[in-house]
């Protein structure tokens, strides 16, 4: 929000509730300063900007925040699934959903096929510096006229002589502008489709920072998530070499959905964290602001109102949990992750919708944050999977 959201805290104690231990909740402290001292005091400053500086990036190597799912021989913290989870709820709390989105993209999205597909050469050329803040990745799949439909990308790769040659086009991809390096997807055989896919790392900055030659970016504007560059990206002639590859030719499909399942687990806590951030402000503002001579909390309309948000959260937090206790215990959690990025997407907004009606005429306005959490959570519906997608993954699970 743009007042520092740590005032909205209604205790510093939290409650440890499986999957997570006390090393956990030791994380989530630590996050939870760092992201009340340095990152919502200059949300509203990167909103303006539309950008939040990359020196973030190098801050939070230095805090050893960029590495902790990833072992300590590539720099990272040697932690798991259930650390990176306290980073993607706490960060919720920054007040800007553009810089949650960019830094999760960087480290939740881009990253880990590097580390799963990518030879240990690779590794060391593009995980590490990502771990030290050096290098921002993005992943850039989603095109034009391909969303949903992932197999339905024209963005190509021709062999040449000593690798390829990439032609076509990037759209609404986060970090896209300020990347050094795109974990791109493009065809690689005429007929593409799901058998005809590959990944490739496409280096699209120089050491200088400066685009090399064939790469051009631009900013999109958009409805939410102003502080975070969503770009159009444009392939023209770009040579990748042969040790660029990523993983194994004409398998890009397994690849983009190795990592589908813990991308809609963060964007559910995600979720929970900011409806829990919004709920507490919100919750705040009622027993401080008056109407007809008490605080607008105590009128029963609204204290009914901030039950039934109360416990859409509390609902959403248990079956994103289960779902995460799931995954991390490595069962088959498809399920249980689907329903989970369905449940809480569209709650969200909704909990936002409210939270700003509540909060009045103020709610309208910039200074209170919630219009912008309300602008940013739109996404949610929309981003990893639409909950149209969701709903059919999940009537197939049941055989239908």
């Amino acid at each position: 929000m743009s007042t520092s959201t740590d005032q909205y805290r209604t205790s510093d104690t939290v409650a440890i509730r499986p999957p997570f231990t006390q090393e956990h909740e030791d994380l989530r402290a630590s996050i939870r300063r760092w992201v009340a001292a340095e990152l919502a005091p200059n949300a509203d400053r990167w909103e303006e900007d539309r950008w939040f500086p990359d020196s973030l990036f190098h801050r939070m190597a230095e805090l050893g925040f960029l590495g902790l799912k990833y072992p300590e021989e590539y720099g990272g913290q040697g932690g798991d699934h259930l650390h990176q989870a306290v980073m993607a709820e706490e960060l919720a709390w920054c007040g800007s959903g553009g810089v949650a989105a960019g830094v999760g993209a960087h480290m939740d999205i881009a990253t880990p096929p590097i580390f799963k597909f990518g030879t240990e050469d690779q590794k060391q050329r593009y995980l590490v510096p990502a771990i030290r803040g050096e290098k921002i990745a993005a992943l850039a799949i989603t095109e034009p006229d391909a969303g949903s439909d992932v197999a339905g990308i024209r963005t190509h790769a021709k062999r040449v002589d000593g690798g390829w040659l990439i032609n076509g086009s990037k759209m609404f991809i986060t970090n896209g502008v300020r990347a050094h390096v795109h974990v791109a997807a493009v065809k690689t055989t005429p007929e593409g489709g799901h058998g005809g896919m590959s990944f490739f790392l496409v280096d699209a900055r120089g050491e200088d920072g400066e685009l090399l030659p064939g790469v051009t970016t631009s900013k999109i504007e958009k409805l939410g998530w102003h502080a975070s560059d969503t770009g159009l990206i444009s392939y023209e002639d770009v040579f990748v070499a042969d040790d660029q590859l990523l993983g194994e030719l004409n398998k890009g499909f397994y690849l983009i959905m190795a990592n589908f399942q813990w991308e809609r687990l963060l964007m559910a806590l995600g979720a929970i964290g900011g409806m829990q951030a919004a709920f507490e402000q919100t919750l705040a503002f009622v027993q401080e602001r008056h109407a007809f001579g008490r605080a607008i909390g105590s009128f029963q309309v609204s204290r009914h109102k901030l039950a039934e948000i109360a416990t859409t959260i509390e609902a959403g937090r248990c079956i994103t949990y289960n779902a995460l206790r799931l995954f991390h215990e490595g069962h088959d959690a498809v399920r249980e992750v689907t329903m989970a990025k369905l449940a809480t997407q569209r709650a969200c907004f909704d909990v936002m919708d409210q939270c700003l009606q509540l909060h009045g005429g103020a709610g309208y306005m910039q200074e209170y944050g919630i219009e912008r959490a309300a602008r940013d959570a739109r996404l949610g519906p929309i981003g990893g999977g639409t909950d149209e997608i969701m709903k059919e993954i999940l009537g197939k699970t049941m055989g239908l």
